[in-house]
């Protein structure tokens, strides 16, 4: 197997023929740039005070907070990090909910549970199914969804998924995509057919680390997923999200390329909405040693907080990757985000289509909507279902 791998694997840093580029954005390389010269050792504990006793928060400032030296510091952070998400967010916290609608994909990733080599119940919904998922999510009462699929163009094309856009926008007042990343034009589509925005996880930026975990598929072109954000703005999503997989790599460098990538393009773009998640590793089926590399909830909650306080107008989402008590922690500090009643398998929702296909990863808070809109009134905080109005 892996010899035949070997000689069909294809240049990762090379576009395929289908794929739009770029020419004129140089932000994937400065980016990498800026990433690869990231010494996160020079940093002193005098600098990361320094970055919280500043009222706006620079780059550098960002590089500090993600050190090892802000590590004592994390009480401070978290403060500043609760701060700043008042100012701008209040005490609101918004819920949705994530939709899988297919699992097929054409990708090897070896740390993801829908890799083409994993044997797994695949599934892909029709549209009746689809309309029945998404009036179970709606009868709980929330008003925003993640649609979500495997990221395969042959059994999840574009039509496919804008039909599941229109579905859903006569259910819900905000819907976003989690799916392959495409062409401006096909995002355009998207976008007409109901979508607001787009979330696309680079796992990690390090394009060496990326070519051994990604072994076939479309998703090995590094450059096509890293410009992936842009190409969604330029087609007119309202909002894009941005994520490494915390854990493939070294994560300090991942947060900062992923919050550099993000600033850059809101300096470039200023109407798009900006929005971070902050995956960890979860084991998979057939593989559940999968865990993070060196990313414990310390490392996890000084990520987060750095990410507020570098860019404060950022929604920031804190995923059932989590456990409960963890989730429930952060969004007092920075996390304003947050998803309920979450089946990571397809067709779960409803009792009418039980459960079709295998999910993704395993999740670790499975609360229904009820029981994490009471804990967020628990702490406090304002659960807000949507803040979208269309007219």
């Amino acid at each position: 197997m892996s010899e035949v791998l070997e000689e069909k694997r294809i240049d990762h840093m090379k576009y395929l023929p289908d794929m739009e580029v770029l020419e004129d954005s140089d932000i994937m390389d400065q980016v990498i740039g800026r990433m690869n010269h990231y010494d996160y050792e020079k940093y002193a504990e005098a600098d990361v005070r320094a970055a919280l006793a500043r009222r706006e928060c620079t780059v550098e400032d960002f590089e500090a907070l993600l050190s090892p030296a802000a590590m004592p510091l994390l009480e401070e952070m978290a403060q500043r990090a609760q701060e700043e998400t008042r100012k701008h967010f209040g005490n609101s916290v918004y819920m949705f909910t994530p939709l899988y609608i297919a699992n097929y994909c054409e990708n090897y990733c070896i740390y993801c549970g829908f890799n083409c080599h994993n044997q797994i119940r695949r599934a892909k919904l029709n549209g009746e199914q689809i309309e029945q998922e998404m009036k179970a999510i709606a009868e709980t009462g929330l008003q925003e969804i993640l649609l979500l699929t495997g990221e395969s163009r042959k059994m999840s094309d574009v039509k496919y998924i804008g039909e599941a856009c229109k579905i859903a926008r006569k259910y819900f007042k905000v819907i976003g995509l989690e799916v392959y990343p495409m062409n401006s034009d096909e995002y355009a589509y998207l976008h007409e057919c109901g979508a607001d925005y787009v979330t696309v996880f680079q796992e990690t930026y390090n394009s060496d680390k990326y070519e051994t975990l990604h072994l076939a598929g479309h998703k090995r072109i590094f450059p096509y997923r890293v410009n992936a954000q842009e190409r969604a703005i330029r087609g007119g999503m309202r909002g894009v999200g941005f994520a490494a997989l915390l854990g493939l790599d070294d994560f300090r460098k991942d947060a900062l390329a992923t919050g550099y990538h993000a600033y850059l393009l809101q300096r470039k773009y200023p109407h798009a909405e900006i929005a971070f998640s902050c995956p960890r590793l979860r084991p998979i089926i057939n593989n559940d040693k999968i865990n993070p590399k060196d990313v414990h909830e310390a490392q996890l909650l000084q990520v987060i907080t750095a990410y507020r306080i570098f860019m404060p107008f950022a929604n920031i989402t804190i995923s059932t990757r989590e456990c409960a008590r963890v989730r429930d922690n952060v969004i007092k500090m920075g996390a304003t985000k947050i998803s309920a009643g979450v089946s990571v398998g397809i067709g779960e929702h409803s009792e009418e289509n039980e459960n079709v296909g295998d999910g993704q990863f395993e999740i670790s808070d499975g609360r229904n909507v009820e029981e994490v809109y009471q804990a967020i009134c628990h702490q406090g905080l304002q659960p807000v279902m949507s803040d979208y109005i269309y007219v």
